[in-house]
């Protein structure tokens, strides 16, 4: 009889999925293109977010279909400045990231002697060349953070990236449904992020030591900045990309942020007209409601983290279409 062997703790799914981020592979883009704001925080391919307070700048964020060769990704993320911002003020910052849940991170052990570390890899690609940041930044209790720098060395070129972070035995995870890890590549940051010797170790949070020797990502309206394949996996090592189908990453995305494409019909109940409507996946927390249409001025009432309702105090039967959950973090 043959034994099956079992992969080592942390490899494949017998101890659950090795890759931390969800969307990696930048399958899922429920929203379209977006653009950026100063001062918001504007999702575009899903659970990726791009957060920027520098006043001229401004940049198309969308889904792309430019990947590096033979890795077996069908997509990517494209940041594509449209307004160049030449001169970032002190206290400005520019960064694209991903928020992680608490409880997502249990396996970290961190705040014991047993806390884990974490590899993060990536491809990215780039008009602009040089020196670029990736954080982990640490929400809960005190606000912790760790940088380390890579360099985009060929303008328009796909390159891999590797870097290991080490585990935090001071400060311990939440264990619940709220921002936890930031998981940041810096764009761009003024004198009040770049004036320290970047943080490569765990420590109290400080902005001086965040970004150090960063490039200006917004300087030109050349400039676009692709992303894929990101994978954050326990253990020092890098291991090849974990391709999940996409049917499984619509799933978790769907946790924080789901279209329900199609229409909403209400129905007359009393003297005001009802329409119920149902996630397909339960949400993170109980979410904000919006939709693609609403011609007869319906109300939304989010009630539940499994579905809602629309409703109006007066017979209005138009229908409600593409009916948007938002729970992001």
């Amino acid at each position: 009889m043959a034994l099956t062997k079992l992969r080592p703790a942390g490899q494949g799914f017998v101890n659950g999925p090795r890759n931390l981020i969800i969307n990696g592979a930048m399958q899922v883009s429920q929203r379209g293109n977006q653009a950026t704001t100063n001062g918001g925080s504007v999702y575009f391919v899903d659970r990726f977010n791009v957060f920027h307070n520098c006043a001229s700048a401004v940049a198309n964020l969308q889904q792309s279909t430019v990947v590096p060769s033979g890795q077996g990704f069908g997509n990517s993320m494209l940041i594509d400045v449209t307004t160049a911002d030449t001169s970032i003020a002190s206290g400005e910052v520019a960064v694209l990231r991903q928020v992680i849940e608490g409880q997502n991170l249990q396996r970290l052990s961190y705040g014991t002697s047993s806390a884990k570390s974490l590899t993060i890899s990536f491809w990215v690609r780039s008009t602009k060349t040089g020196t670029y940041a990736l954080e982990i930044f640490h929400n809960d209790t005190q606000s912790r953070n760790q940088n380390h720098p890579y360099t985009i060395s060929q303008a328009d070129t796909w390159e891999y990236k590797s870097i290991t972070f080490s585990g935090d035995t001071s400060a311990t995870i939440d264990n619940d449904n709220q921002a936890t890890f930031y998981i940041q590549w810096a764009l761009a940051a003024g004198s009040d992020y770049t004036s320290g010797t970047q943080q490569t170790t765990w420590a109290n949070f400080t902005n001086a030591t965040r970004f150090a020797g960063q490039v200006n990502f917004f300087d030109s309206t050349s400039n676009n900045f692709y992303l894929t394949g990101v994978q954050m996996e326990v253990g020092e090592v890098a291991t090849p990309f974990e391709h999940r189908s996409y049917g499984d990453e619509l799933i978790r995305c769907q946790r924080y942020y789901e279209l329900l494409e199609g229409s909403v019909y209400p129905t007359d109940y009393s003297s005001q007209v009802l329409g119920n409507y149902y996630w397909a996946v339960t949400k993170r927390a109980v979410p904000t409601v919006t939709s693609d249409t609403n011609s007869g001025g319906h109300g939304f009432n989010g009630v539940y983290k499994s579905g809602g309702y629309i409703y109006k105090g007066s017979k209005s039967y138009d229908s409600v279409g593409n009916v948007r959950g938002d729970s992001e973090l």
